[in-house]
């Protein structure tokens, strides 16, 4: 089950998340799936995920439709939904 924390930073927290301290911004990037899915492999591979995880990450992102993909990169890392200024 997973379980979603909206916090005062905008960043979605899956409380499951496989990776939490791994960042990826989401929103004002290309919306592109393999634009996506590289952003958060390059994330990865700088967090020190093992390259096996990251194979197991894209083959499971890759195994269905853009909404799992999403799903997906939330499942592995912390997104980013809001890059809007933190001040406002």
């Amino acid at each position: 089950m997973l379980l979603l924390m909206i916090l005062e930073r905008n960043i979605i927290v899956n409380t499951d998340v496989l990776y939490p301290n791994i960042e990826v911004s989401l929103v004002g990037e290309d919306g592109n799936a393999f634009a996506i899915l590289g952003r958060v492999r390059k994330a990865m591979r700088r967090g020190n995920v093992p390259a096996n995880e990251i194979t197991k990450f894209h083959d499971e992102a890759t195994s269905g439709d853009y909404d799992h993909l999403l799903r997906t990169c939330l499942k592995y890392v912390t997104v980013d939904r809001d890059d809007e200024d933190e001040d406002e």
